[in-house]
């Protein structure tokens, strides 16, 4: 089987030969010791693919975002967990299309060598949930530095990174023009006093945290853009977020769809195979067309994204819709296996954890509907 692999096939094989170095065992062992796939994401910077991103004038690969997302396809595709390296790509654009030109010279060469990790943002908090304009975490500045107090949650590869990108509030909400400004953005040592992380333990093996900010010091130097400004510069990447999201859903999806096409052409019950059954093919076919479907919103929203065309409905829509056709085709694939589905040497418990986490994260359904509703449909705003 070879489903949809048409687009971009060197860059496909290319990432698919060095995601075949690290197979089944090597991601069920670091699923069971919940641990951070260390040397996975090694060989991906040493290859150059977390560098992707990153114009070749920093010393990037220079790739479109249609091409990074063919990275994070063919990672989940091969079997395995983009969610350990996908903060880098998106957590880019935030520096790449609002950073002053000194903090690219700065960092983004180091980034691109390995040197420094850019995997972490800090945006949500536990009293504003997806109201983003509600976030507490303050920036007061003093001199030549901010300083910052407050809490963030569901920071996720903290841990493993040197740099994150911060949203703070820099402007009282009752002194700023609109809800959506008085908000600003901050590149971040993570090593820097102040600082305090606590693991959150998951259903996933994904490495996420509760932050607290105790008079954080952060140089003027790092304020990304202009002062007030952060929440469109954070929509910025967040769209280029739901775009590789989407795009690692459907890896999933086409894993679920040939890892159950697979088993139901070799699984022998009653003297025959199973798929030759109507109730096992249909589900399995129906998955695949979601699939497909949801294939070519993923492109339409990648190609706005890198024409710096508006793309806030087609990114929410192609993360949606992924989200959802991943989900299916992984109850289908479970159903397909019986109680061997639930066995962890076959991987699809494993994968089923995985991919359920994208209809919650990293934007819920419910709100990416509302958005829908309100700004392309011109129904009345719901909350």
């Amino acid at each position: 089987m070879n489903l949809s692999r048409d687009n971009h096939p060197e860059l496909r094989e290319a990432v698919a030969a060095l995601c075949s170095e690290f197979g089944s065992g090597y991601w069920q062992e670091v699923d069971e010791k919940r641990v951070y796939p260390e040397a996975f994401v090694d060989a991906l910077t040493k290859a150059g693919w977390m560098s992707a991103l990153i114009p070749e004038e920093y010393g990037g690969s220079g790739l479109s975002l249609t091409e990074a997302s063919v990275i994070m396809e063919e990672i989940t595709r091969s079997g395995g967990n983009a969610g350990c390296c996908h903060g880098q790509m998106y957590n880019m654009n935030t520096l790449l299309r609002n950073g002053s030109e000194a903090q690219k010279k700065k960092y983004l060469p180091q980034i691109a060598a390995g040197k420094l990790r850019l995997q972490a943002m800090g945006v949500t908090e536990p009293t504003a949930g997806t109201d983003t304009t509600r976030i507490k975490t303050v920036a007061v500045k003093k001199g030549d530095r901010y300083v910052v107090n407050g809490q963030k949650v569901w920071t996720s590869r903290l841990q493993h990174s040197d740099l994150m990108i911060l949203l703070a509030r820099t402007t009282p909400p009752d002194k700023a023009a609109k809800k959506t400004e008085g908000m600003s953005v901050f590149l971040v040592d993570t090593k820097s006093k102040g600082i305090e992380v606590k693991p959150i333990r998951n259903m996933v093996n994904h490495e996420t945290n509760q932050v607290f900010f105790d008079n954080l010091e952060i140089p003027a130097e790092n304020l990304i853009g202009e002062e007030g400004k952060g929440f469109r510069y954070i929509l910025d990447g967040l769209n280029a977020e739901r775009i590789l999201i989407a795009a690692e859903c459907i890896g999933d999806g086409y894993w679920f769809v040939e890892k159950a096409t697979r088993y139901a052409n070799e699984r022998i019950v009653f003297e025959r195979p199973i798929g030759q059954n109507q109730g096992i093919q249909f589900p399995i076919a129906e998955a695949y067309m979601e699939i497909e479907a949801a294939n070519l919103m993923r492109y339409k929203a990648c190609g706005l994204y890198d024409s710096k065309k508006p793309c806030g409905a087609e990114a929410n829509m192609a993360k949606h819709l992924a989200a959802k056709a991943s989900w299916e085709a992984g109850n289908v694939c479970l159903q397909t296996h019986g109680g061997f589905g639930f066995a962890a040497e076959y991987d699809i418990e494993r994968k089923f954890r995985e991919t359920r986490l994208y209809l919650v994260a990293p934007i819920s359904t419910n709100l990416i509907l509302s958005y829908l509703a309100e700004h392309v449909l011109g129904l009345p705003r719901s909350f």
